[in-house]
């Protein structure tokens, strides 16, 4: 959608439904040959870079709950396709729109993904639920949070399918069974799961492609970056100065309170001669140990090192 005069995008400040019919389009115009740059493509264009992706269904063993970041969205709606799956679009119906300062929410209960299987058999999927979006208000409306709850889902077998095997007892048994479970296929489920494991890498990922480190390498950085986090303490709020003003006093005043003072001094002199004079191996006969600690290992394997004091001021290392 370019401007004729200025030949860029126009603003999406109408119709945020009108991003998703982009993207069914956008679906249908792929084809078998499309590749990991076609779909890095797709992601770019209708998500933002920090978007994550959200499906909330329940299965024969309970609720579960997938979120997976940007760099992990173009490979969800691949599998789609991977599993038998030849089209893909989205109905958005009733939708709630709110207008925020820097972003968009779309709230439509009823919603229904539709998915046109051409294996194992011939079969049209309407996964049914509701899909919450919020895009961003600029230029591009892309989407930053999506998140799709599924209810319910519909496996509908053509007639003329049924009419043909009528007579055939085994496909008809296997015509009865479903080949998606809450709507979802295999292949995409366990990639779901996947990325149980794969989202919490992806900072050791992309450590590596931006420094070009071992595996290992990268496991140590991120973890020393992690426990300089824990151990250092937080950030004390700062103080503002506060200014005093010199009160004037009486002369008689001044000579009382220098005299005052003068005692008291000499009184706190006396006191830090004699703590002076006290050695610090009679007050603390034994020191403990004191530790410290480095991510990097020892020749034993060991992560930390203790350093006694003696009394006598002297460093003895114990690994």
């Amino acid at each position: 959608m370019l401007d004729r005069e200025e030949g860029r995008h126009t603003p999406y400040m109408v119709q945020p439904e009108y991003r998703i019919y982009e993207m069914n389009k956008r679906l249908q115009a792929r084809s078998e040959d499309s590749d990991n740059l076609w779909w890095d493509a797709f992601a770019t264009e209708f998500f933002e870079d920090d978007a994550t992706l959200t499906l909330s269904f329940c299965l024969e063993d309970g609720p579960k709950r997938y979120t997976i970041g940007r760099t992990l969205i173009p490979r969800y709606f691949s599998t789609v396709f991977e599993g038998g799956v030849t089209d893909l679009y989205y109905i958005l119906k009733h939708s709630k729109e709110s207008y925020h300062n820097s972003s968009i929410t779309v709230d439509c209960d009823q919603c229904t993904m539709v998915t046109q299987h051409g294996k194992p058999m011939f079969t049209k999927v309407c996964t049914e639920g509701r899909l919450i979006l919020e895009f961003t208000f600029d230029d591009l409306m892309r989407i930053k949070t999506w998140h799709f709850t599924i209810r319910q889902y519909r496996e509908l077998v053509p007639r003329s399918i049924l009419a043909m095997h009528a007579q055939d007892p085994q496909v008809l048994e296997q015509l009865s069974k479903n080949i998606t479970r809450m709507g979802l296929t295999n292949f995409t489920l366990n990639y779901l799961r996947l990325c149980v494991i794969l989202e919490p890498m992806q900072e050791l990922m992309s450590r590596h492609k931006t420094y070009n480190l071992s595996p290992r390498d990268c496991l140590k950085t991120c973890l020393f970056q992690k426990w300089q986090r824990m151990v250092a303490p937080p950030a004390e709020p700062t103080r503002q100065p506060t200014t005093k003003r010199r009160k004037r006093k009486n002369s008689t005043s001044s000579t009382s309170n220098s005299s005052a003072g003068n005692n008291a001094n000499s009184t706190n002199s006396k006191k830090k001669s004699a703590a002076a004079n006290l050695s610090l191996s009679s007050q603390v006969p034994e020191l403990g140990a004191l530790q410290s600690c480095s991510l990097n290992p020892g020749r034993d394997g060991a992560l930390c090192h203790s350093t006694a004091v003696t009394p006598t001021g002297q460093f003895k290392e114990k690994h």
